[in-house]
C-alpha cells in the first residue's frame, strides 16, 4: 500500500501534456459538431441533492454515487455518476419547452467503482439527449450522431450493436412472470448463463412455447439475430412482434445512413433494462469486449421532475475514446516553439505580442531561472540584430 501523499486513488486519474491538449482539442471539435445539429450545451452541476441525482435513470446510480451531507442543509447530496438525470431534470423543470429539445454536455463524473476491469472512475462524460419526440427519426439521429462523434476521435472500424428492451419486457409479461421472477431471469441474460437461464425457467410453470422463446434470447446475437427471431419468437405478443418491427426500421436507416457499418443485434442486451423503454444501442471496437459508446430510449425520464417527456440519447468517456482512436497531437504540426530572453525593451515586447497573436507560442525567459532554450524545448530563438529582435532557427 503506497503512503505517498502525490499518489492518487485507484482509478482515478489524471491527463497530461501533450495529452491533454489533444483532449482539449477533441472536445471543442465535438462541441462545434453537435451545434451545427441545433444541439445547445448545459454544464449541470457537480453536486445535487441525492434524491435529484437517484430518480428517473438515476436509480440504478445508487451504488456507484459518493454521498455526503450538505453542512447548510443537512440533505444528503451526491456527487453525478452520469450526466443523463440531470440533463432530464433540466429539460423538465429549467427549460420547459414544448418543442423537441436537443441537449449536450461533457464534464467530469465520478464512479465508487469502475464499471469494467479497465475502466476509470472518474471518465470525462460525453452526451447527447434530445426529448419531447418519440420515432425512429429521433433514434436514427442519435445513433447518427454517436457514429459521427466516434469518427471525430479517429474510430474507423466500429460496429454498431442494436437491441429492443421491449423484447424481453413483452415475454415476461406474456408469461405471467411476477417481478422477482423477471428480475432474476433478467440477471441471468444479461450474464447469458444459459445453465441458470435454463435451470430458472425450470422452475417456473410456463407453457412450453413460453420457456422456448425466453430461453431462445440467450442466442438471439449476430448479424442474423432479426432473422431468427421472426422465427423462434413466431408465438410472441403484438407488443413483442411489434418491437421488433421498430428494430428492423431502426437498423434498416442506419444501413442507409453507414453502409460501411457493420449493424449486429443483441436481444438480450438489456442494459438499462429498468428505466429504457425501447431501442437501446452500443459502438464497438474490434478486440475490445466493452462498448464504447452507448444509449437508447427512455421514454417518460421526466416524469420524476413533472413533465414526462420522449426521451433518447448517448454518452461515453471522451478519455477511453481519445485511447481507442487516432487523433494526432495537433502541437506536432506547429512550429516549434519561440525562446525570448527576458527584457523591458519595448520593440522585444511588440515582438512577442505580434508573434503571440499570430497565434505563435512564444516562451520568456525568467531572471535566474536553470535552463535554457533546449531545456524549455524551444527549437527557434529571438535575437536582437541593431534595433530590431529577429527570429533565428526558424
Amino acid at each position: 500500500m503506497h503512503n505517498e501523499p502525490w499518489i492518487l486513488p485507484e482509478g482515478i486519474d489524471e491527463v497530461l501534456p501533450p495529452q491533454a491538449w489533444r483532449l482539449e482539442g477533441v472536445r471543442r471539435e465535438l462541441l462545434d459538431l453537435y451545434a451545427t445539429w441545433g444541439y445547445e450545451l448545459i454544464i449541470p452541476p457537480f453536486v445535487e441533492y441525492l434524491e435529484s441525482l437517484l430518480t428517473g435513470t438515476g436509480g440504478d446510480l445508487d451504488l456507484q454515487t459518493f454521498k455526503l451531507t450538505d453542512q447548510m442543509s443537512g440533505r444528503l447530496m451526491g456527487i453525478r455518476a452520469d450526466m443523463t438525470p440531470q440533463a432530464a431534470r433540466i429539460d423538465a423543470q429549467r427549460l420547459r419547452r414544448g418543442v423537441p429539445v436537443r441537449l449536450c454536455y461533457i464534464g467530469t463524473v465520478l464512479h465508487t467503482r469502475p464499471g469494467a476491469l479497465s475502466s476509470s472512475r472518474s471518465p470525462m462524460q460525453i452526451g447527447v439527449e434530445l426529448y419531447g419526440h418519440s420515432g425512429v427519426e429521433s433514434d436514427l439521429e442519435i445513433v447518427q450522431l454517436m457514429m459521427r462523434t466516434l469518427r471525430c476521435v479517429g474510430i474507423a472500424e466500429a460496429f454498431l450493436d442494436l437491441g429492443h428492451v421491449g423484447i424481453f419486457r413483452g415475454l415476461a409479461r406474456q408469461a405471467g412472470l411476477d417481478a422477482g421472477q423477471e428480475s432474476a431471469l433478467f440477471d441471468a441474460l444479461q450474464r447469458k448463463a444459459v445453465p441458470e437461464i435454463d435451470q430458472r425457467l425450470g422452475q417456473l410453470s410456463l407453457r412450453p412455447n413460453m420457456g422456448r422463446m425466453l430461453r431462445a434470447l440467450a442466442d438471439l446475437n449476430g448479424e442474423d439475430a432479426l432473422q431468427r427471431a421472426r422465427v423462434e419468437l413466431s408465438d410472441a405478443s403484438p407488443d413483442v412482434i411489434s418491437a421488433l418491427d421498430y428494430l428492423e426500421q431502426v437498423a434498416d436507416r442506419v444501413a442507409r445512413a453507414f453502409p460501411g457499418v457493420p449493424v449486429h443485434f443483441d436481444l438480450a442486451e438489456l442494459r438499462g433494462y429498468r428505466y429504457k423503454t425501447g431501442v437501446v444501442f452500443a459502438a464497438f471496437v474490434p478486440g475490445q469486449g466493452e462498448e464504447i459508446a452507448r444509449g437508447g430510449r427512455y421514454d417518460g425520464i421526466g416524469r420524476v421532475f413533472g413533465r414526462a417527456r420522449p426521451a433518447v440519447g448517448f454518452s461515453a468517456d471522451l478519455k477511453r475514446l481519445l485511447r481507442a482512436g487516432a487523433v494526432p497531437d495537433a502541437t506536432q504540426h506547429r512550429p516549434g516553439a519561440i525562446y525570448a530572453p527576458w527584457s523591458e525593451d519595448e520593440a522585444l515586447q511588440k515582438k512577442i505580442a505580434e508573434l503571440r497573436a499570430q497565434g505563435e507560442q512564444v516562451l520568456v525567459a525568467l531572471p535566474g531561472q536553470t535552463g535554457g532554450a533546449e531545456e524549455m524545448g524551444c527549437s527557434r530563438k529571438l535575437v536582437q540584430e541593431g534595433r530590431m529582435w529577429v527570429l533565428s532557427g526558424a
